[in-house]
């Protein structure tokens, strides 16, 4: 009798931003990381959109991680 392959099911693909759609990382052997996105865009992107816990206890920035006006 011949043996069956298995078949490894494909991972889906997880959700992401609509303003990152495509948006593809990896890892490579050396550690380093590939993107097929600008790395400015995301950058831009978490600026906007997640807020910085290191800068969320000083005085002199508000609760959204910028800078207070003097």
């Amino acid at each position: 009798m011949a043996k069956k392959e298995k078949k490894t099911p494909a991972k889906p693909k997880p959700r992401v931003h609509k303003e990152l759609q495509g948006l593809d990382i990896t890892i490579d052997q050396f550690g380093e990381i590939k993107s097929n996105m600008n790395i400015e865009k995301l950058n831009e992107f978490l600026d906007q959109n997640v807020d910085d816990k290191k800068l969320a206890e000083r005085e002199d920035y508000d609760e959204k991680g910028k800078k207070k006006k003097s």
